[in-house]
């Protein structure tokens, strides 16, 4: 691996060609925050498909990607003398020592669930309304659900036991289909709302991030289903002329490959 100093000078010959790039590429002189903001979010959602398909060289690629947007932005913040890349830094260096008077202080902790009760307080501390202002407004609704539930249980706010949590799904499940019955759409939405965002929270009990179990059910299915397309082109059939039967044989075969 690569020594601190070579970390650095690394980092430095970024920063450099960033500022080249800046003055030279008409590309780059071009580019504002906002017209980077889709990018960042699409380079975000790349490096999690890297981290799911545990793809380190490609990981390694993604996290250079978006390092280059981390470091675009804090130029384009020189230019307008609001910030640069020392500020971001130092921002971020200050905030981890504050919020980790554990390591940095005289605070006690006896594990993970109290660093995090104390990273709440702190920022409530710090000059924030409520628990919940640090969850973007933005995010996917699943997301923001395990979101939301992890940062009221850093306050107290929670079950006790994984059982309480199973409970109130199945609860939550039967209002759902109470719900079905009377054919009240609006009902159904609500509660079917319910339904996931409890399930989320049971997701949480376990120690499983939902978003992650949910997105490989997603492969997993787009790979069964491309199994299914190949099986049956090669056999000479279209799939809106199979019989249910007939693909659920070449579904189940694709479960047997795996």
């Amino acid at each position: 691996m690569n020594s601190r100093k070579q970390q650095l000078a690394a980092f430095d010959r970024l920063l450099t060609i960033m500022d080249e790039l800046r003055a030279q590429c008409p590309w780059d002189k071009k580019q504002t925050m906002e017209s980077l903001r889709y990018l960042t979010i699409e380079e975000t959602y790349e490096l999690g498909d890297a981290i799911l398909e545990n793809d380190l060289e490609e990981v390694k690629k993604e996290l250079g990607d978006l390092l280059l947007h981390i470091v675009f932005y804090a130029k384009i913040g020189s230019e307008s003398g609001d910030f640069d890349m020392a500020d971001v830094t130092n921002d971020i260096c200050e905030k981890l020592i504050r919020r980790h008077p554990h390591i940095y202080g005289d605070t006690k902790v006896q594990g993970e669930e109290e660093v995090k009760a104390n990273w709440e307080k702190i920022k409530l501390q710090e000059g924030k309304k409520s628990v919940l202002e640090g969850v973007p407004a933005s995010l996917p609704a699943l997301v923001k659900a395990n979101r939301i539930q992890e940062k009221v249980a850093g306050v107290g706010f929670d079950w006790e036991h994984p059982d309480q949590v199973l409970l109130k799904v199945k609860e939550e499940l039967e209002e759902l289909q109470e719900a079905v019955r009377d054919t009240d759409r609006d009902a159904v939405e609500s509660e079917l709302g319910d339904v996931i965002f409890s399930m989320v929270n049971y997701a949480r009990f376990l120690g499983v991030n939902p978003e992650n179990a949910l997105e490989r059910t997603n492969k997993k299915f787009i790979q069964r289903f491309r199994f299914l397309e190949s099986g049956a082109g090669k056999a000479g059939k279209k799939l809106s002329e199979m019989s249910l039967a007939e693909m659920d044989q070449y579904w189940e075969a694709a479960k047997r490959q795996e």
